[in-house]
């Protein structure tokens, strides 16, 4: 494991935080010069699209991080999520100090625009960021004692499962109301005009918490496995060297 390189990409990762940090400060002078606080403000479709094309860039950035970094693909993912984690932590962390927000850790947020509106409280977000982080760490440290080291299918799938119930635990209130007011099959069809208008009448009263530690018991096992798996060949590795 390459301490010097994970100490660079910290530093990017801070870095772009920062960035982070003050892009959605500047944003919030402009369409919340009063503060930020749910309902959403009604914003100019150029600023909207602009923003959901930065998000989309922020995320290539990351992995491209990944990709020059990394000399495997395991390698190569372990850095874009270490990345992400670190430039996660310090977006809230800048937020704070420069303007003081959020109040606390269970401040709602908006969290992500990509396919819906994700909300949930800052705090998980910060979780989910410990979680990439140790797994970004685990994967490297495997990584750096035997070059073959890979994320099992069955491990990998458990991951996904985990990553896709946490993601419904950000949507779900949410999807819960513009359904509430549309059906799945209006959705294909009513205006966007119509259904900008409304999803600006949303406000987050409800995370479901249940569902988002079921997401992370289960993220948690598939680390687990994989720590397990790689801890018994490095033992199996160094019997058969002795």
């Amino acid at each position: 494991m390459k301490t010097k390189t994970i100490l660079w990409i910290t530093i990017f990762g801070i870095a772009m935080g920062f960035f982070e940090s003050a892009i959605v400060i500047y944003l919030r002078q402009i369409v919340y010069p009063d503060g930020f606080s749910f309902p959403l403000q009604p914003i100019p479709e150029n600023l909207a699209t602009t923003e959901i094309l930065r998000e989309a860039f922020s995320l290539i950035m990351l992995l491209s991080v990944g990709i020059l970094t990394g000399k495997s693909s395991i390698t190569r993912f372990a850095y874009f999520i270490f990345s992400f984690a670190v430039w996660d932590i310090f977006y809230y962390i800048f937020l704070k100090l420069l303007i003081n927000w959020p109040e606390s850790l269970f401040t709602m947020d908006i969290l992500f625009l990509l396919p819906v509106t994700w909300t949930g409280p800052v705090i998980t977000p910060l979780i989910l960021s410990a979680l990439m982080i140790i797994l970004a760490l685990l994967v490297l440290y495997f990584s750096s004692v035997n070059e073959k080291v890979i994320i099992k299918t069955h491990e990998l799938l458990i991951l996904i499962t985990g990553s896709l119930i946490i993601i419904i635990s950000f949507t779900a209130d949410y999807t819960k109301f513009i359904l509430s007011h549309f059906s799945f099959r209006d959705l294909w069809s009513v205006p966007k005009e119509k259904l900008f208008a409304f999803s600006l009448k949303y406000y987050p009263d409800n995370f479901y918490w249940n569902i988002f530690w079921a997401g992370v018991i289960v993220i948690l096992s598939g680390i687990v496995f994989f720590t397990r798996r790689n801890i018994s060949l490095l033992k199996t590795t160094k019997v058969m060297g002795t």
